[in-house]
């Protein structure tokens, strides 16, 4: 049988292939036009769809020409998406525009448009023209025209960064919430320890990242040898060829290696299904590239920001652990993840923006903003680590700006980065030693 593994990577493969769907649209166009003609001189058409062999060709052949066209055109604008994205955006964006379902359908009622009319056109005799077959193509041409014109409007309208921000950040915020109501659900109650035994090692044959896991699978599996699997990296971490992904505790009889790690779906890069910091990764690639000297576009930066923000006031209230204990049916532990801390995903939204964008005023302002905006919203938990970051922010603008009106410009906590409702900024305050995130 095919294991997890295999069947996610399938499904990934299906997921960003640009030929599968329109090869069905293919099959499609052939199968209709033999129905079409099969239908073809119904009692129940009207005459006025009745053609001339020599219309129905010059129709059919304008229709097969227009599609190869269309076809082109849109392949055109595939190539200016992944120019734009590895000039301008990030390049791990390009996984979830080739995943775009409109794009798919284009292309599918492109290819079926093209295979229903050359069908139709080797079918016309002196005789015998497939009068159904040519109007229903004409109104095959005018859907794909339709659906051209909405992808053309979703195209110019969601190139633009922020709105890739706005789709990329509400993708993470979706997986991190279904995440946290698996966990929610599957948690052993009281919060078991990591087990300390000693452990049978499952070993990679392979180097990859690890891109998800079937977490019911390996609970079910765990529960049937009365043992306890723990996942030896995080959902995104690269494992070397040779490296440790599981540790089996306990049990009468370990489960066998090459079923745990069939659980466990590893490729070559990263996925956002079960790795919403992945999302926070491509959000903070858009904001450094636009604070590069080639782009130097400190207002697309701090537009990212926005979603970055909306994003960590989502993971500050989910209540994010570094492991997670996951129980079967009857509350016994075991499997245990590894998680990300609110720290590590706090340091991975601010870290390099802050470093790429300390002489911008604009950055300063509006990443003040941010951190006092969660201070103030989030749970107290979560302060140790934003206090700890405003003063990282202190020291980069100290070094930043060399006046002292430039430098309180910057420590002033803005929205808008620049012309926004200030706030008034609070004196720097250096978090103790037991209060500063790991």
């Amino acid at each position: 049988m095919m294991s997890w593994a295999a069947r996610f990577r399938l499904r990934q493969y299906a997921k960003a292939s640009l030929w599968i769907v329109p090869l069905f649209g293919l099959l499609l166009g052939v199968a209709l036009a033999e129905a079409a003609t099969a239908a073809d001189g119904a009692a129940w058409l009207p005459k006025t769809w009745d053609y001339s062999a020599t219309t129905a060709s010059t129709v059919l052949s304008s229709v097969v020409g227009s599609m190869i066209a269309l076809l082109g055109f849109v392949v055109t604008i595939g190539v200016l998406v992944i120019q734009q994205a590895t000039g301008t955006l990030s390049p791990r964006y390009m996984r979830l525009w080739y995943r775009d379902r409109l794009q798919k359908a284009v292309l599918a009622t492109f290819t079926g448009t093209f295979a229903f009319a050359y069908t139709l056109l080797r079918s016309i005799e002196t005789d015998s023209v497939p009068n159904l077959g040519v109007t229903l193509a004409g109104v095959a041409v005018s859907v794909s025209l339709l659906l051209l014109l909405i992808y053309l409007n979703r195209f110019t309208h969601n190139l633009r960064p922020v709105a890739i921000a706005d789709i990329v950040g509400r993708q993470g915020e979706q997986v991190l919430d279904h995440a946290a109501a698996h966990v929610r659900s599957a948690s052993a109650p009281g919060g078991a320890p990591v087990p300390a035994d000693p452990a049978t090692l499952v070993r990679s044959e392979r180097g990859g990242v690890i891109q998800a896991f079937d977490a019911p699978g390996m609970l079910s599996l765990a529960t049937r040898h009365d043992c306890v699997l723990v996942l030896a990296a995080s959902v995104g971490d690269f494992v070397p060829p040779g490296g440790t992904v599981v540790e089996v505790h306990g049990g009468a009889t370990a489960p066998a290696r090459d079923r745990v790690a069939g659980l466990l779906a590893l490729g070559a890069e990263r996925t956002i299904e079960q790795d919403p910091a992945f999302a926070l990764r491509i959000l903070v690639d858009i904001a450094i590239r636009a604070l590069s000297p080639a782009v130097n576009d400190p207002t697309t930066a701090v537009q990212v920001l926005n979603h970055i923000e909306t994003f960590l006031h989502a993971a500050g209230r989910v209540g994010l652990r570094d492991h997670y204990v996951l129980a079967d049916g009857h509350g016994q532990p075991r499997l245990v993840v590894p998680g990300r801390s609110w720290e590590e995903y706090l340091e991975l939204a601010v870290t390099e923006i802050r470093d790429y964008g300390a002489t911008s005023v604009q950055v300063c302002r509006r990443l003040r903003a941010l951190l006092q905006g969660l201070l103030a919203a989030l749970p107290d938990e979560c302060g140790p680590a934003l206090r700890a970051e405003l003063a990282l922010l202190d020291d980069a603008v100290e070094r930043g700006f060399d006046d002292a009106p430039r430098r309180a410009d910057a420590r002033t906590a803005d929205s808008q980065g620049i012309g926004g409702r200030r706030a008034q900024d609070t004196p720097r305050e250096p978090p103790a030693s037991d209060e500063a995130g790991p």
